[in-house]
C-alpha cells in the first residue's frame, strides 16, 4: 500500500529543454487541500529558489525519499479542470512549449502570484561592525535602518540607483547583516466592496436623527453598501461608524467584478431572428449537428452581407436555452465593439469579454464570471478561446480565416485549432464562418472532413456593391499625381452630396511610406531592423514598424550630406490630409493602430461614424472586415497592390481576402452600394476575382497552384527558427541544426514524410538588432514528426557551441517568417 501522496508539478520558469512534470511530496498538513488544478509554492533548483507551480496530477508511491515538499498552497480550489489540465499537455506536445507557459494561457494575467523578496538588518545598526562595508552596502544598511521595516527587493535597488540584478543584498546576507524573507504577491487583487448589516442588538433609546435614519434604512432592505447607505440615508460615513462603534451594525466585504461594460442591462425578451429560406437551411442543418451530441466541425460560407451572423445567433439562442456555454471569437480588437454591442443587445449582463483592450482587474473578474457560472456567452479575440466554460456547447469563429488566430509568440497555437480540442471534449460544436474561407477550411468542407453550409446571397434587398477596376497608369499618364483617381473622387465627391459615408482602405499607416536621399540614393532605414523608416507627421519623426526606433525629421542625408532628402509612397496620415484638400467639406476620420492607441478608442470611432459624425473612414486593414454601416454605400481601395507580391505563399489568399471583404462593407442595407479598386496591375486575375466577389473559382486556381507545390491542405509546414546577435553564428546553426535533422530523420523517422528546404534569412532578415534565420520542413503534423522536432530541440540546446542562438519551431505558422 502506497503511502505517500506525490504532487506531479509544472513549475514556472523553466526552459523546453530541461521541462516537464516534476515530483514533489505533499506534506501530511496539506494532504487534503492540494488538489490537480491548484497552484504550490515550490522549492526549484540547486539554491532550492521558491517559484510557483501548477499541480497536474497526483499519485502514490511508496517512498518520498529525495524528493523536495511542497512549500504552500497558493489556491483553496483548483483553478483549472480536468480538461484544462488536459489541454495543458496537448499544447505542449503540439506547439513546443513549457508546462507552465501552456498554463499561462489558461489564466488570466492578474491572477498570477510573484515572489515578493524583502530586506531588513538582521540587528540594530549599534551593533554592526561597519569598518569592512565597502560604501554601497553601508548606504543599503542606513536605508534599511531608517525604514525601520523590510523592504521589497525592487524598491530598494530602484532608490539607489542599482542594476536589478545586483547580488549586494544576498552578500549582505551571508554576512548575517540582513535577512531575507520571501513571500507570494497577486498581481491583481480581488475587487471588493464595503457593506453595512444591522447585528442582532436591540436597538437604544439614544440614537441621532441621522443614526435612527440609517437604522431605519437597513432593517427595511437588511444590508447595502456603505456607499449606497450615505446617499440614500443622506448622512457621512461618520454616521454609520457610529452605530458600528455601538455594536448595533457592521461591516462585511463582498467580492464585486470590475466589469467596463457594468452599464449593460439584463437583456429584456429577445426578438425573434427572421430568417431567409437559406438561412434557414443553414440554421436547420447546424442545430441538427448540434443536437446530435457528436459535435464537429461546420464551416458557414456566405457572400458579405448574407447574414451569417443572424444565422449563428439563433443557435446561439438553442444553446443557451440548453444551459451550455458559447465561446464567440472575432480576429482583432477593432471588430469587438459592434459584435459586443450585437450581443450585448441582445443578451445583456449573460456577455463576458475577452480582449487585451480590458485592464487585468477586468480580464480577471470576467474570467470569474465564466467560471462561476454567471455569463454564458464569452465573446473576444484569439484569447476567448480558453474561456473557462464547465460545459461548452458552442464555439464560433467568425472570419476564421484571418492570420490573428495565431499566436506569433510562445505558445504558438492556433485558437482553431484549441477550439477543435475542447469541443471534441465537450462534444460541442465548432462553426467556422467567413466569406472567404481559409483554403485549408475550404477543402476539408469539399472533402468532406466538416460539414458546409452555404449563403449564396445578400439577405433581404441588399445586392452585391458595383465595382470598378481603376487603371492607376493612365491616372499617371494624364497628369494626376494625387492618390484619388478622377474616377474615385468624383464618387467620393457625389456620395458627400447625396448624404452617404465612404470607406477608404490604405494598408499602410504613417505619413510617407519611404525616406530616401535624391543625390546619393541613401535609404533612411532603422540601425535595429533591415526594414526602411517611415514618416509620421502627427509627431514628425521617422519610426520602424517592428521594433518601435524613431528619429527626428532629418533634410540631410547622413551618407552624403546633401540636402535632397526625398519622401515617397502614402500612408494612412498622408492620405487623411489629402482627402481634407480635394473634399474641404468632408469629416474625415482616419482609424489606424497609430489613432486608437487609447483605451475604447474603437468603440468611440466607430460608434461616431455610426451616429454620422463622418462622412468617410480612411484606415488600414481594421476598415476592411465585420464593419457594417447601413449607410456606407461607397468603398475605395487605394494601393491594391501592395498585398499581391511577397515571398510569402499565401500573399495571393490574404490579398483576395482582404479585397473581398473590404468591397463588401458596400451596400450592406436599404441602399445599392459601389467599390473602387485602384491599381496599377489591372490585369492581375486575384484583383478581377476580387472585384466579381468569385472565390470559388478563385480557390480553384489556388489549391491547384497549392497541390502543385506540396503546400497547405496538402502537407503541413514546420518552420525552425533562429535568432541571435551575430548573423555568422545564426547561419552556422541552422546548418548544423539541419545536419542534426538529417541524422536522425535517417536513422530513427525514416517513415515520416518531409520535405526540407535548405536554411535561409528570413524575410525581416533583421528586426531587434537579432538576426533571423528559418529552416521550412513540408511534412505531416503527426505525433511521431512532432516528437522527433522535440527531440532536435532538446539536442540543440545542448551544443554550447551555439549557446548564443535561440531556436524554436512553429507549427503551421501564417507566414513563412
Amino acid at each position: 500500500m502506497s503511502d505517500f501522496t506525490i504532487a506531479k508539478v509544472a513549475v514556472e520558469k523553466t526552459v523546453y529543454h530541461f521541462d516537464k512534470a516534476f515530483d514533489y511530496a505533499v506534506p501530511s498538513g496539506l494532504l487534503a487541500a492540494v488538489k490537480p488544478g491548484c497552484r504550490v509554492m515550490v522549492p526549484f533548483g540547486g539554491a532550492d529558489s521558491k517559484r510557483q507551480g501548477m499541480v497536474l496530477a497526483l499519485t502514490r508511491r511508496d517512498s518520498a525519499e529525495k524528493l523536495k515538499p511542497v512549500l504552500e498552497l497558493l489556491d483553496p480550489a483548483p483553478l483549472l479542470s480536468q480538461e484544462a489540465l488536459r489541454l495543458v499537455l496537448w499544447l505542449k506536445e503540439h506547439y513546443f512549449c513549457t508546462l507552465y507557459d501552456a498554463v499561462k494561457l489558461l489564466l488570466p494575467t492578474g491572477i498570477n502570484f510573484k515572489i515578493r523578496t524583502e530586506y531588513s538588518l538582521a540587528v540594530p545598526i549599534p551593533s554592526l561592525d561597519m569598518d569592512g562595508l565597502d560604501e554601497v552596502e553601508r548606504q543599503i544598511v542606513r536605508y534599511l535602518s531608517h525604514a525601520g521595516a523590510s523592504v521589497d527587493r525592487d524598491k530598494l535597488l530602484k532608490e539607489l540607483g542599482l542594476s536589478g540584478d545586483s547580488n549586494v543584498p544576498e552578500k549582505l546576507c551571508k554576512a548575517n547583516i540582513l535577512v531575507k524573507s520571501s513571500g507570494t504577491v497577486r498581481q491583481v487583487g480581488d475587487a471588493s466592496q464595503k457593506m453595512v448589516r444591522l447585528t442582532e442588538n436591540q436597538e437604544p433609546h439614544k440614537l441621532t436623527l441621522k443614526q435612527k435614519s440609517v437604522y431605519n434604512l437597513l432593517s427595511d432592505v437588511g444590508s447595502a453598501s456603505l456607499k449606497e447607505l450615505c446617499y440614500f440615508a443622506g448622512v457621512t460615513p461618520v454616521v454609520v461608524n457610529a452605530l458600528v462603534k455601538k455594536e448595533l451594525a457592521q461591516y462585511y466585504e463582498i467580492e464585486i467584478y470590475r466589469n467596463p461594460y457594468d452599464h449593460i442591462q439584463n437583456g429584456g425578451p429577445a426578438e425573434d431572428i427572421v430568417l431567409s429560406a437559406e438561412q434557414q437551411q443553414a440554421y436547420t442543418n447546424l442545430y441538427r449537428q448540434y443536437t446530435s451530441g457528436s459535435g464537429g466541425v461546420s464551416l458557414l460560407y456566405g457572400v458579405t452581407g448574407s447574414g451569417k451572423t443572424s444565422v449563428f445567433m439563433k443557435l446561439i439562442d438553442a444553446v443557451r436555452s440548453d444551459g451550455r456555454g458559447v465561446i464567440v471569437m472575432v480576429p482583432e480588437i477593432s471588430l469587438t465593439p459592434q459584435t459586443i454591442s450585437l450581443f450585448h443587445q441582445r443578451y445583456g449582463r449573460d456577455v463576458a469579454v475577452f480582449h487585451s483592450g480590458l485592464s487585468l482587474g477586468e480580464r480577471m473578474d470576467e474570467w470569474k464570471r465564466v467560471r462561476n457560472g454567471e455569463a454564458l456567452i464569452a465573446v473576444g479575440t484569439r484569447s476567448a478561446v480558453f474561456a473557462p466554460f464547465e460545459n461548452l456547447g458552442l464555439v464560433i469563429l467568425d472570419e476564421e480565416q484571418e492570420y490573428t488566430y495565431k499566436s506569433e509568440s510562445s505558445p504558438r497555437y492556433h485558437a482553431r485549432d484549441v477550439a477543435k480540442f475542447r469541443c471534441a471534449y465537450h462534444k460541442a460544436l465548432l462553426v467556422l464562418s467567413s466569406a472567404t474561407p481559409s483554403i485549408e477550411s475550404y477543402y476539408l468542407a469539399q472533402n468532406g472532413h466538416y460539414s458546409f453550409n452555404v449563403l449564396s446571397t445578400r439577405y433581404g434587398n441588399a445586392v452585391l456593391p458595383e465595382v470598378t477596376v481603376v487603371d492607376m497608369n493612365a491616372e499617371v499618364e494624364s497628369g494626376n499625381n494625387t492618390i484619388l483617381s478622377s474616377v474615385l473622387h468624383q464618387a467620393l465627391d457625389e456620395n458627400l452630396k447625396n448624404g452617404r459615408q465612404s470607406i477608404i482602405l490604405l494598408n499602410r499607416r504613417g505619413y510617407n511610406t519611404f525616406v530616401s536621399c535624391k543625390a546619393c540614393g541613401h535609404v533612411m532605414t532603422c540601425p535595429n531592423c533591415s526594414i526602411s523608416l517611415t514618416y509620421h507627421s502627427a509627431n514628425h519623426r521617422l519610426m520602424c514598424h517592428y521594433c518601435g526606433y524613431s528619429m527626428p525629421l532629418i533634410k540631410e542625408c547622413p551618407q552624403c550630406h546633401e540636402n535632397k532628402v526625398h519622401f515617397t509612397g502614402y500612408g494612412t496620415q498622408r492620405a487623411e490630409q489629402q482627402l481634407q484638400e480635394l473634399l474641404p467639406d468632408a469629416r474625415i476620420l482616419r482609424l489606424d493602430t497609430d489613432s486608437t492607441m487609447t483605451r475604447f478608442a474603437y468603440e468611440k470611432k466607430l460608434r461616431q461614424f455610426a451616429e454620422g459624425e463622418y462622412d468617410i473612414i480612411i484606415g488600414t486593414q481594421m476598415v476592411a472586415k465585420g464593419l457594417d454601416f447601413e449607410n456606407v454605400t461607397l468603398v475605395g481601395v487605394l494601393s491594391a497592390d501592395q498585398t499581391l507580391y511577397s515571398d510569402d505563399f499565401r500573399s495571393y489568399e490574404r490579398a483576395f481576402d482582404l479585397l473581398t471583404q473590404v468591397v463588401g462593407r458596400s451596400g450592406r442595407g436599404q441602399f445599392a452600394g459601389k467599390a473602387i479598386i485602384q491599381t496599377f496591375t489591372p490585369e492581375n486575375d486575384i484583383i478581377k476575382l476580387a472585384a466579381r466577389q468569385d472565390y470559388q473559382e478563385y480557390y480553384e486556381g489556388e489549391i491547384a497552384i497549392r497541390k502543385a507545390m506540396l503546400y497547405p491542405p496538402f502537407s503541413d509546414i514546420c518552420v525552425v527558427g533562429f535568432v541571435g546577435g551575430t548573423e555568422a553564428k545564426v547561419r552556422e546553426a541552422s546548418k548544423a541544426f539541419l545536419n542534426m535533422l538529417t541524422t536522425l530523420a535517417q536513422s530513427e523517422y525514416s517513415g515520416q514524410p518531409m520535405r526540407v528546404l535548405n536554411p535561409s534569412p528570413a524575410l525581416i532578415g533583421k528586426v531587434s538588432n537579432k538576426y533571423r534565420y528559418k529552416l521550412i520542413i513540408k511534412c505531416r503534423n503527426r505525433t511521431k514528426f512532432r516528437e522527433m522536432i522535440s527531440r532536435l530541440l532538446i539536442q540543440f540546446a545542448g551544443v554550447r557551441e551555439f549557446s548564443s542562438v535561440s531556436v524554436f519551431a512553429d507549427m503551421n505558422p501564417d507566414s513563412i517568417m
